[in-house]
């Protein structure tokens, strides 16, 4: 990394400036500075002293910078994206991509063409609390696990912003979904997803969908996906089951626990009032057969993803967020919203 990379961002919104004043602490990568439509965001960029160019054109012009982050809304970043790598600029795309696999095959076609770097910011790879489940069923914790779920719950609808209009590719399975479905996919690896069912909500916002819900089948796991923004009473971020133990992960904070199985062969259980009834499966375990454990420690640095892409165009590591992943990804995001359509089961991958 000898080399300094000269960086710009286009859009200097939200995740815009929070892109810029983390390269202006990045290692190998200097911030030349960034563009944007509103003259207000120019404004604001100025008084974080970060120079601000009159266009596009003139951003994509200067031969300093030779890697471009795009954190516009979603239906511009497919004809940005292509305007940098054909002025031969190295690309990170905030997610989504953009907004079907039509569009993003171009995308990767103007990579492979120019013969530039094209990635997609995932930064919730960095998450605590997803690396925290990875590790755990990577590490065969609970035994052979057989479901997950994740969630995240808000109450407020969707921001009163581009995100709530569908020509700008605004709902939460392009918000938040994609990071959750990401997440989904490298936690399973390789493991063949054999189809989606999924259901959409629109509760605040008639134009786009403001949740939904997806259960995505990888044959003897379950994988629960859900992203609600109407909901007062919060269900825990994860929650895990494995033959020999269970895991369930509260926040984002990473309080939980995890309960396993100590004793199989001690049959300790006593029929309990249940209702109007009383019942020997559903009463609780005691303490002489199971054992509570703390949640795994898991280190989470989110600067890895600029110090890969910085050695990936220096030829020194191969790049974290693959083309094969984008791809994959995306398919997925599109047979939710088939699926949710047609209110049908999808098949994935044959």
């Amino acid at each position: 990394m000898d080399k300094v990379f000269g960086g710009a961002v286009i859009g200097f919104g939200g995740m815009g400036s929070w892109h810029a004043n983390r390269i202006k602490s990045a290692q190998g990568i200097e911030l030349i500075g960034v563009y944007d439509i509103d003259p207000e965001r120019h404004e604001a960029a100025r008084k974080d002293e970060i120079y601000t160019f009159s266009s596009r054109e003139e951003l994509l012009a200067d031969d300093r910078i030779g890697l471009v982050t795009i954190a516009t809304p979603n239906d511009v970043h497919k004809e940005i994206a292509i305007a940098a790598m054909a002025a031969g600029k190295n690309v990170i795309c905030e997610k989504p991509v953009t907004l079907s696999s039509k569009d993003l095959e171009e995308m990767l076609g103007a990579a492979e063409k120019y013969g530039v770097l094209f990635t997609v910011h995932q930064n919730r790879r960095w998450d605590g609390d997803y690396l925290t489940v990875k590790k755990i069923y990577e590490d065969n914790t609970l035994g052979r696990i057989y479901n997950i779920e994740s969630r995240v719950q808000g109450s407020r609808g969707i921001p009163g912003d581009w995100r709530g209009i569908k020509k700008y590719g605004g709902g939460m399975v392009l918000d938040w979904g994609v990071h959750l479905l990401d997440q989904a996919l490298t936690i399973m690896g390789d493991k063949k997803l054999v189809s989606v069912y999924a259901t959409t909500t629109h509760i605040t916002n008639d134009e786009v969908d403001d949740g939904f819900r997806a259960t995505l089948n990888f044959g003897d796991v379950n994988y629960y996906v859900e992203v609600t923004t109407n909901d007062f009473v919060e269900l825990p971020r994860w929650f895990v089951l494995g033959e020999n133990g269970s895991a369930v992960i509260e926040n984002w904070d990473i309080e939980g626990r995890i309960v396993k199985v100590k004793d199989w062969e001690n049959y300790d259980v006593t029929p309990i009032q249940a209702g109007a009834g009383i019942t020997k499966t559903m009463a609780p375990r005691t303490s002489k057969t199971i054992k509570k454990y703390p949640l795994p420690k898991v280190h989470s640095d989110w600067g890895e993803f600029y110090r890969n892409v910085i050695a990936c165009i220096n030829g020194e590591e191969n790049i974290i967020v693959t083309h094969k992943q984008i791809r994959r990804c995306m398919k997925l995001i599109e047979a939710i919203f088939e699926s949710a359509k047609t209110n049908s089961v999808v098949p994935f991958e044959e």
